[in-house]
């Protein structure tokens, strides 16, 4: 995602340097700048000392943790809090972002339609949901993303277990072990810094998944790309087909977001669409890029490009290259969908980056952090999990909008 993002960027005039470990495929993007590595044992100072020398325009979070991390620069110092400040947008947002029920809270306050949520403290909060609430339930964890720390519950039990599964910090083997195995540079820091994470309990809304990304600056909408979600790794993780569709409501609720926060640059809204009527109710919102941002449709360009001309004080170019399908199957995901996608996948438009020969050869391989021998070692005597592919439409179904 941060390496198709930052070709696209690159495409529309933008000098790109990155911050990233080494080996990520980001390194491996023709025309990019320098690149500063994100160390594991201190990484605030290794993204302080970038933003320091580059002297950026914007800086562009791709991943939750790093927008965490952001966040705590921004308080500590005083000198990257202008360069923060235009890249994020209003300091005032920065509590309600990255904390689902708040983020929830101010969206049902402005109008768009979102699932009941509560905030959970104590198991005694979900046994009185199920009573009176709902005998169906989402658990869920401030911090996960990619559909982890989500989980689906058909009953109390699995409720009160998915509560004391998320509410347990992050142990020390753990916090390594996602450093050296799984080469998340913020471990350590989010460890150190984080208390117990925030549960909230979210009615079921039976429908399936749909998302948008957002471009924004200085509270305007510059553009938004929304999909409706064909298949998945599992009914909660990461889309592998999507669907490309022009909802209103879902514009209408990212257009709110940004008005009322006065954010700027990117960020993800995830829905669901209601079986039946189609409707799309918000479910939280990813504070950093997602996977749409690169894509270039008919009409409307990519959202890089509409953020690189905001930023260079010129009209948006005309896409050169737009996804003339509907369909898309999203590179490199839809490389492991598995048996059950494969007919959705080859009747979709591939997005492959077909323009940088060296990042698609990269992200053909399997993932960098599993290439490297630790991982190996590591999954030779634990296995990685995948759950089966959820596939959420016929090949002749037609997404639902509403107007």
């Amino acid at each position: 995602m941060a390496a198709r993002l930052a070709a696209a960027m690159h495409r529309h005039g933008c000098d790109v340097n990155a911050v990233c470990p080494l080996r990520h495929p980001l390194t491996h993007v023709t025309g990019m700048g320098r690149i500063y590595p994100y160390g594991g044992i201190s990484p605030t100072a290794g993204l302080q000392r970038a933003m320091r020398e580059c002297r950026p325009d914007i800086v562009v979070p791709c991943d939750d943790g790093v927008v965490v991390h952001i966040h705590a620069l921004y308080d500590s110092d005083p000198s990257l809090r202008a360069v923060i400040e235009r890249s994020l947008g209003s300091p005032d947002s920065y509590s309600i972002v990255g904390n689902r029920y708040r983020l929830l809270s101010l969206a049902a306050e402005i109008g768009i339609r979102v699932p009941r949520t509560r905030k959970v403290t104590e198991p005694s909060e979900l046994e009185e949901w199920h009573k009176n609430v709902s005998p169906r339930a989402v658990v869920k964890v401030d911090g996960g993303s990619g559909g982890n720390g989500v989980i689906i519950s058909d009953s109390l039990k699995e409720s009160i277990a998915a509560f004391r599964e998320f509410r347990v910090p992050w142990s020390a083997a753990t916090a390594w072990k996602r450093l050296v195995i799984d080469r998340d540079p913020l471990s350590l820091w989010l460890r150190r810094h984080s208390s117990v994470r925030e549960v909230s309990v979210q009615e079921f809304i039976p429908g399936r998944p749909a998302n948008s990304m957002v471009a924004c600056w200085r509270g305007k909408l510059l553009g938004v790309v929304s999909v409706v979600v064909v298949a998945a790794e599992g009914p909660t993780g990461a889309a592998t087909v999507v669907r490309v569709v022009r909802n209103e409501k879902m514009k209408n609720a990212a257009e709110l977001i940004v008005s009322r926060l006065n954010l700027s640059g990117f960020f993800g809204l995830d829905f669901i669409m209601e079986s039946g009527t189609g409707i799309p109710y918000l479910i939280e919102m990813n504070p950093r890029c997602t996977q749409l941002g690169h894509i270039e449709l008919a009409g409307t360009g990519s959202l890089a490009g509409a953020l690189c001309a905001a930023l260079k004080g010129e009209p948006q170019q005309p896409p050169k290259n737009p996804v003339r399908s509907e369909t898309i199957a999203l590179f490199p995901q839809a490389l492991n969908a598995g048996d059950a996608c494969r007919r959705y996948i080859e009747a979709s438009y591939h997005d492959l980056p077909s323009e940088d020969p060296q990042l698609m050869r990269e992200l053909m391989q399997e993932s960098w952090p599993r290439r490297q021998w630790p991982a190996r070692l590591y999954h030779a005597l634990k296995p990685p999990e995948r759950a089966d592919p959820t596939v959420f439409e016929s090949l002749d179904a037609k997404a639902q909008t509403v107007a």
